[in-house]
């Protein structure tokens, strides 16, 4: 495949994106709203399904994107790539969830061909990159839903910065098969000036002024 190839999307693939971004909404529904008793309580008022298109407007395009603009990239520099959903994680997600914490890892683009390591850094790298260009997205739509008094949108954003801002600074860890080790054993320049800003403000936003939560 030539540099700057067409991006395409198999039937498997868009089939395996879709179930991933479903399985992740109901997921991170079920996990703000505090797990299973959460859920009972949720189910019981009849806002489940705002809460889904909720997480799926937040968390499942941020894990769908990160992983999305791995490909793009794979694609860019000629490489085979695929995303394909791991259901065996999607179903751990769920029921952790229900347990009142969520370990989610939906699955991974999969690419081959012969790359450089700045390529290969470069490919990782995209994932966090379009986290944090997302959490800037969300934040007009927080503004707006706290100038209009929406809710729904003050929790869109609210969530949309979060999760994007922690996706980034986890995905960014310097361990094991995460962007961040590879990214780092491209150019330790560039994992700093993109892993601190990223963990800084993850630390800000989620822990300290408690956004999204």
């Amino acid at each position: 495949m030539s540099v700057g190839s067409a991006l395409t999307f198999s039937d498997r693939e868009l089939r395996d994106l879709a179930i991933a971004w479903v399985a992740l909404g109901v997921a991170f529904a079920v996990f703000f709203a505090g797990g299973g008793s959460g859920l009972v309580s949720l189910l019981s008022r009849g806002g489940f399904a705002a809460a889904v298109v909720v997480s799926l407007l937040t968390a499942g395009l941020g894990f769908l994107i990160h992983e999305l603009a791995h490909k793009v990239v794979a694609v860019r520099f000629g490489q085979v790539a695929e995303f394909r959903a791991d259901y065996g994680m999607l179903f751990l997600a769920v029921v952790s969830a229900l347990a009142g914490f969520i370990f989610a890892a939906p699955g991974a683009v999969y690419h081959r061909g012969v790359l450089s390591d700045k390529e290969h850094g470069l490919i990782a790298l995209a994932g966090p990159a379009v986290n944090l260009v997302l959490a800037v997205v969300f934040v007009p739509v927080l503004l707006l839903g706290v100038f209009t008094g929406s809710g729904f949108l003050d929790l869109v954003g609210s969530r949309g910065v979060a999760i994007n801002l922690f996706l980034a600074a986890f995905n960014l860890l310097p361990f094991g098969a995460l962007d961040g080790r590879t990214v780092l054993d491209w150019s330790t320049p560039v994992f700093v000036a993109v892993f601190v800003p990223s963990v800084v403000l993850a630390v800000l936003v989620v822990f300290v002024f408690g956004v999204g939560f």
